[in-house]
């Protein structure tokens, strides 16, 4: 059974959709989550230089045509790919919380994330799998992706990733279970040290529910599903 014909068996379509349309509908959320456009100025001045210095320290001639505007473009990078410090993935949730009485899974699966391994300041990248099992109050299915962007977007190592979204949904929600399921790749791994391109490695985190080998095993299956 793939994931349309389990949501068809457990709910009627229209149902589904009245609270897709629910969850998205009427929140403003240019005060909850803004990527950067507008750089902080001292903090890229002092990130320019610095990056300034480690590629002299390197040997570069900073000067030449191809590395001039480096030091900043990278300091503007980094900004961007870091920016997740400056958000509260708590009040992301908040934003769009509604009383429902639905108790079934809902999962948001192949979420894409980018973040970056703070032991070797090189990316992570793959995807994420989210579910939870409302107790009463559901949430806007996107605002599932952008905690997971949030977290994401700090220096991190995948296990501390894994809970941290788990902890996030389950401490705001209180659902009658969360699991969390990533699966990434790790330049660190492949592009120094041990070598090996094609690793991917998998992490896991459950509460409540999804702690019962069935309702585990079902959300193994459903994100393992293909969407026909």
């Amino acid at each position: 059974m793939n994931l349309f014909s389990f949501l068809k068996k457990n709910q009627s379509l229209y149902e589904i959709n009245e609270i897709t349309k629910m969850c998205n509908s009427g929140i403003n959320h240019s005060n909850v989550y803004e990527r950067i456009e507008v750089f902080d100025e001292e903090v890229t001045e002092e990130l320019s230089q610095n990056y300034k210095n480690i590629l002299q320290v390197l040997g570069e001639d900073v000067s030449r045509e191809g590395l001039n505007k480096t030091p900043e473009r990278v300091a503007k990078a980094m900004q961007f790919l870091l920016q997740g410090y400056k958000t509260d993935p708590v009040e992301i949730l908040r934003s769009a919380m509604f009383k429902e009485d639905y108790r079934q899974m809902v999962i948001v699966k192949d979420i894409e994330i980018y973040s970056m391994c703070e032991h070797h300041l090189l990316p992570f990248f793959g995807k994420a799998h989210v579910a939870y099992i409302p107790n009463g109050t559901i949430t806007g299915l996107s605002k599932i992706a952008r905690v997971v962007d949030v977290f994401a977007r700090r220096l991190q190592v995948q296990e501390r990733l894994t809970s941290q979204i788990k902890d996030c949904i389950q401490d705001t929600l209180k659902p009658l279970g969360v699991a969390v399921v990533i699966e990434a790749q790790h330049l660190c791994m492949q592009m120094r040290g041990i070598q090996k391109q094609h690793s991917i490695t998998t992490t896991s985190d459950f509460t409540g529910a999804f702690q019962k080998d069935a309702t585990r095993d079902e959300f193994i299956k459903l994100i393992s599903t293909k969407f026909s």
